[in-house]
């Protein structure tokens, strides 16, 4: 298929593997001749990428569609897409075609990748086309990727989910876990290398569940002691990672891999056992403070971040509380933080004892509070320290300053060269602030 100076478009929510899902999607179109805008009014193809682990993703959706029915009617050529895990809830795509019936394509998470064949089929045929798999047909290889950036890259290791938390959707609309052979994942990442990539973040929805449906048993610490290996590659990082599958081999992998950065997401979730054991999260409150003792007793330098979910129902003051202690004894270097989202289709949503959305907000504000006291605490231990940082382009908020990362995931302002964009370098903390650090490149 020919395509002529045509343009798409794509907005994309959710999680950094929907993040890699649209860079595919941007690589299969690139390849058969369409160019990247980020103008939605100029774009002949409008591809929404989709998100539905929290209500208020599915409601932008809905706004953003609503909003594309003038430009449809301007333009009658125009291909209107929704793909990802929205549309793989049960009953969805109907509901999006029947609210929005200028949707000319909706396909699910497991087959995004034949989105050229349905677009050519909709510029041949004018028919709308509603395609949603139950469920994954094998991992295909060998996808074109249109990276966003050009040093920094995500390598998704394994697919779906096993777990089933009882707040959580992902595992109906993703699958369950199966992981891609270490050498597809090797030869990925050494063809990032080549092409001067200096960071690579390996990607799943439990990274530590990795080897799942391989022929020969491959944990996850044997892939990052391989992956550490790969000359000319400087930092390694993942996520997401379950608190209860980190095995002593995985955190001795972490210490002894010098190219494993100095930072693990592990999601707490709930400080209250007996909260975790609704969420069916199967460790308890102190399962986690000897997870992050253990990474801090081996990585002295480690950075732990977390997520965690508040007015879950049945959550008690009680069971606030413990979370609220747990944050200031684990002292968190950063944490996402949620408001309890039901979602249909997973137990959580039926459970009696629905929190309060008053109660709910109080709460947040006060775990929130003590969050960013430990935050803005432990960056003011920067003050006057050297450290290295990925120099990732110029900072947002002033053009004339650099801005980059440190191993354990700082966000680091500073002055400096424009040349050592892409580059590692040395840079001296001159003034901490509650949420980033300012320095002076050395």
């Amino acid at each position: 298929m020919e395509v002529l100076n045509d343009k798409y478009y794509i907005d994309t929510w959710g999680c950094q593997m929907n993040e890699e899902d649209s860079e595919k999607i941007s690589g299969l179109l690139k390849g058969i001749g369409y160019t990247k805008t980020t103008v939605r009014e100029e774009a002949d193809i409008i591809i929404f990428n989709t998100c539905c682990v929290r209500e208020n993703a599915e409601q932008k959706v809905y706004g953003h569609l609503g909003s594309l029915k003038r430009l449809k009617k301007s333009n009658p050529n125009l291909i209107i897409i929704v793909c990802g895990c929205m549309t793989q809830q049960k009953g969805m795509p109907k509901k999006i075609i029947d609210k929005f019936p200028y949707v000319d394509i909706i396909v699910g998470s497991f087959n995004s990748y034949k989105l050229p064949e349905y677009i050519d089929r909709v510029k041949k045929d004018g028919k709308s086309i509603i395609e949603i798999w139950d469920k994954e047909e094998g991992i295909v290889e060998g996808l074109p990727i249109d990276r966003k950036s050009d040093m920094k890259a995500f390598v998704t290791i394994m697919y779906g989910c096993n777990n089933f938390c009882s707040y959580c959707i992902v595992p109906y609309v993703r699958g369950r876990e199966r992981s891609r052979k270490p050498e597809d994942i090797i030869n990925e990442i050494k063809s990032l290398v080549s092409k001067g990539y200096k960071e690579i973040t390996l990607l799943g929805q439990n990274v530590n569940s990795y080897g799942v449906g391989l022929e020969t048993k491959v944990t996850f610490g044997d892939l990052l002691r391989k992956v550490n290996t790969i000359e000319g590659l400087e930092r390694i990082r993942f996520m997401t990672s379950h608190p209860k599958d980190v095995s002593d081999d995985l955190i001795k992998a972490m210490a002894e891999c010098e190219k494993v950065c100095e930072h693990g997401h592990f999601a707490l979730q709930s400080g209250s056992t007996r909260i975790l054991d609704k969420m069916n999260r199967k460790y308890t409150r102190e399962d986690y403070i000897t997870l992050a003792k253990k990474l801090r007793k081996a990585i002295p330098d480690v950075a732990i971040s977390t997520d965690i979910i508040i007015g879950f129902p049945g959550e008690t003051e009680e069971d606030f509380l413990e979370t609220l202690s747990i944050v200031k004894e684990v002292e968190f270097d950063s944490a996402f933080t949620f408001i309890y989202s039901k979602r249909e289709g997973t137990p959580a949503a039926k459970f009696e004892e629905q929190v309060p959305d008053e109660v709910k907000h109080d709460r947040f504000n006060r775990l929130v509070e003590a969050v960013n006291e430990i935050v803005s605490r432990k960056n003011k231990e920067y003050d006057g320290k050297v450290v290295e940082v990925l120099v990732e382009g110029t900072s947002k908020n002033d053009e004339t300053r650099l801005t980059g990362r440190t191993k354990n995931n700082r966000l680091v302002n500073f002055t400096g060269n424009p040349d050592s964009i892409g580059k590692i370098v040395n840079v001296k903390i001159t003034k901490a602030q509650s949420f980033s650090l300012n320095g002076e490149m050395i």
